[in-house]
């Protein structure tokens, strides 16, 4: 089954939470925790969500290397222009789903289309 959001002058995490549930099957009668949803989800105009100026220049994402001094700060400005809305959404949708075993299947479901 073939699941569409189009993000066009949607929020982003109004968007990608819809996206996570719908990975999981919630929106499914044969809801189960242990399986995956045999749904994919495909986001249609990633490039057009509504992201103020403001939003781009103050949020930040934070990696660690796991070395000393391997602490990575990067705005989401800066993620958007050196990867683009997709990896975005990635990162948003992947950070909604559960952190277990099936989360990488989930996330072979996602397609994002800019």
């Amino acid at each position: 089954m073939k699941y569409t959001i189009d993000a066009q002058g949607k929020k982003l995490g109004r968007v990608a939470s819809e996206a996570a549930s719908v990975l999981m099957g919630k929106n499914s009668a044969a809801f189960a925790r242990n399986q995956i949803a045999s749904v994919t989800v495909e986001i249609a105009n990633a490039g057009r969500t509504d992201i103020t100026a403001h939003k781009k220049a103050s949020n930040s994402y934070v990696t660690y290397t796991g070395h000393r001094g391997g602490l990575n700060k990067e705005s989401l400005g800066e993620l958007i222009a050196r990867q683009g809305m997709r990896e975005v959404y990635q990162r948003a949708v992947r950070r909604m789903l559960p952190d277990n075993k099936l989360r990488d299947g989930r996330m072979k479901n996602l397609i994002i289309k800019e």
